[in-house]
């Protein structure tokens, strides 16, 4: 090699290293996957599911266990005995047509709003994490302080696009007025998009009324800003607290995750078919009620899919039937015309190691390849989601990146450029030093921070670093460069007097506020 080239090599490899130690803390747009879906079933099976899960409807039924719901279905021309809903197909398919098939995401940073369904997809950080993997990889009980931390790096890491809300379960706050700091939480330390909580529906209530504060009664009506989350009780059940926060949100035109909780082969049949039709049911009753709460509103299909350890009993991530489920649960989504919701690198590996890995990378490249919209537990997981892991945090999100990447696809924009550039160099050179690759190579080829690639005698030069403490220490990195994107001074007073008075009328006890 020649002295010059040597010398554009070191200039490259400088200018790759000052781009790799100067961070991107931008949010990278909506996902628009140009990728062809993983689509398993023929249209003759996508027929079969779809009629299994009309049967359910209308012969098996779906127990609706609120006494406002079962008016609201009566009023709405189902068969009602007692706490069972009979659902005519026919009217699940009027009322399942007015759900809207893309709306956009408004965040009070407007550069965050984010395109929402068909081909646009987003990251989701996990929630509901009763304890934390801390900055120290202790494992232990989190506080509010821990759940703020979370919220800063879900703002500062480009591929995270909501900031979520409960992540971590803060255990110094009483369990009845928990949902307001979260809340708060959510949306002081980073201006993108959030969830709220669904815990109650009073909680529902507090988190809509708080949105209200933030961007306006009026802008509610017209603009989706937060996402709730309702679950199903598989088999065949909803039940008062889901549907009281559904209608909370539903009545304010936000958007709910209609999410039956499936534990394969436990609470649905041990067949892969045949739980995706039982699932498909449970989602589309709860998608039609939407409708009868306000016809029009946004509502997304979702769920939590695992299978069941049959030697333990243990819920199982990563496993191939999974995958089978999000490709064919992807195609009924699209048969019906709606956004959906599912989960992302799950896993149930007790520390960051190899098993967290690969159950990660197994269900993200499903979920990916199977065309899911609002990617939910992106970020975090593990032990079955008994803990978040910051480090997993970290490379998590660092795995949506090369996600976010390989779902865009192909870019051929400088495809002309770059074949010039063959026989330019001809046989036994290199592109090191080429001008189209001095251009292009920070975008061309993905460069991970947390996977090292180097010989092995430099890594040892360096300290051995293994990937979870190179995770945590830009976790800590990341926090002390941390700039808070200060609420509006009104804005943010008015909400702080508002969980004043609400914390005044709601007792301080560790129990759900279904009350005050």
């Amino acid at each position: 090699m020649s002295v010059d080239a040597v010398g554009t090599v070191r200039r490259g490899r400088g200018a790759r290293k000052a781009i790799r130690q100067t961070r991107d803390v931008k949010m990278l747009p909506a996902l628009k996957r140009k990728l062809p879906y993983t689509e398993p079933m023929t249209p003759d099976q996508i027929e079969k599911i779809d009629g299994a899960s009309m049967d359910i409807l209308e012969n098996v039924g779906v127990q609706f266990r609120d006494d406002i719901a079962l008016e609201d279905w009566k009023r709405a021309g189902a068969k009602v005995v007692g706490d069972m809903v009979y659902l005519d197909r026919n009217l699940v398919r009027e009322l399942i047509a007015t759900i809207p098939e893309t709306f956009t995401y408004h965040a009070r940073n407007p550069a965050n709003n984010l395109p929402f369904g068909r081909d646009h997809a987003m990251f989701v950080p996990m929630t509901g994490a009763p304890y934390l993997r801390d900055l120290d990889d202790l494992r232990r009980n989190p506080t509010l302080d821990d759940l703020a931390n979370f919220h800063k790096l879900s703002h500062m890491l480009p591929a995270i696009h909501s900031s979520a809300h409960h992540i971590v379960e803060p255990y110094d706050w009483p369990i009845s007025q928990r949902h307001l700091r979260i809340t708060y939480s959510s949306m002081k330390h980073s201006d993108k998009t959030f969830m709220g909580m669904t815990t109650s529906p009073k909680n529902a209530e507090d988190v809509i009324e708080m949105c209200a504060i933030l961007f306006g009664d009026d802008f509610l009506e017209t603009h989706p800003v937060v996402t709730g989350n309702c679950n199903g009780n598989s088999p065949l059940v909803w039940d008062e607290t889901m549907l009281g926060a559904m209608r909370a949100f539903c009545k304010r035109n936000q958007p709910v995750l209609c999410s039956p909780f499936v534990l394969g082969g436990a609470n649905t049949p041990a067949s892969v078919p045949a739980t995706v039709a039982q699932l498909n049911a449970e989602a589309l009753s709860a998608l039609a009620y939407t409708q009868v709460i306000r016809k029009g509103c946004p509502a997304i299909y979702g769920h939590y899919l695992s299978t069941v350890s049959m030697k333990s009993g243990a819920p199982m991530a990563g496993t191939p039937e999974i995958s089978l489920m999000n490709f064919m649960i992807g195609q009924m989504a699209r048969f019906y015309g709606v956004p959906w919701r599912t989960s992302n690198t799950l896993g149930g590996a007790k520390t960051f190691d190899a098993q967290a890995g690969y159950e990660s990378a197994m269900t993200m490249n499903a979920v990916l390849m199977a065309g899911a919209n609002y990617i939910w537990h992106s970020a975090g997981w593990n032990e079955a989601g008994m803990h978040c892991s910051t480090a997993k945090f970290i490379v998590d999100a660092e795995m949506c990146e090369m996600g976010y990447r390989m779902a865009e696809g192909v870019n051929w924009d400088d495809f002309d450029a770059a074949i010039a550039a063959v026989p330019d160099i001809g046989p036994g050179g290199h592109y090191l030093g080429h001008p189209h690759t001095l251009e292009h190579f920070q975008k061309a080829f993905f460069m991970p921070e947390m996977f090292d690639n180097n010989a092995i005698e430099q890594w040892q030069a360096e300290g051995s670093i293994e990937i979870n403490e190179c995770a945590l220490i830009k976790a800590r990195a990341m926090l002390n460069e941390y700039e808070e994107p200060k609420l509006d001074a009104g804005v943010n007073e008015a909400l702080l007097d508002y969980i004043a008075r609400r914390e005044r009328e709601i007792p301080a006890v560790d129990a759900l506020n279904q009350e005050h």
